[in-house]
């Protein structure tokens, strides 16, 4: 009887068990995944300033359209910066933890800069810049009341 040349199927399994190892080991240390965890970060401040001015916007028009119990969201008030502060100071939550919103270029990995959205005029929304230390950039929308 000729003997059959090859690998035995318990040889391919300790292979490949390996090769698991090393792919669940190594690979991490060669993708760099800050670039899209920062992308999500912003992403969530952008969209945690749109749900509280929309929740405030909210407010404003269950009060008859009067600022009674809401921020009053215009020029006035830098609309973009203004809405995401005045809106955050009036309890509405928008961001927890120690998150800051500057309108200056952000300074650490915790700022993120609320750039001006444009025009804000009475039942429109703007749609404002959120840039992060790294300068990735998302959009929050935000209602004018007035």
């Amino acid at each position: 009887m000729e003997k059959q040349k090859g690998f035995t199927l318990i040889e391919l399994v300790v292979v490949i068990v390996i090769l698991g190892i090393l792919a669940a080991v190594a690979v991490p240390k060669f993708v760099d995944l800050t670039g899209e965890a920062e992308t999500g970060a912003v992403q969530g401040v952008a969209a945690a300033i749109t749900g509280g001015a929309h929740i405030n916007y909210a407010k404003y028009k269950a009060a008859g359209g009067t600022s009674t119990g809401a921020v009053a969201i215009s020029d006035a008030t830098n609309a973009c910066a203004g809405a995401a502060n005045s809106v955050h100071a009036n309890r509405a939550t928008l961001v927890t933890g120690s998150v800051s919103l500057v309108t200056a270029a952000p300074a650490n990995s915790n700022e993120y800069q609320v750039g001006s959205g444009g025009v804000c005029a009475a039942g429109t929304t703007i749609s404002c810049t959120i840039t992060s230390n790294g300068g990735k950039t998302a959009t929050a929308y935000v209602p004018c009341t007035n």
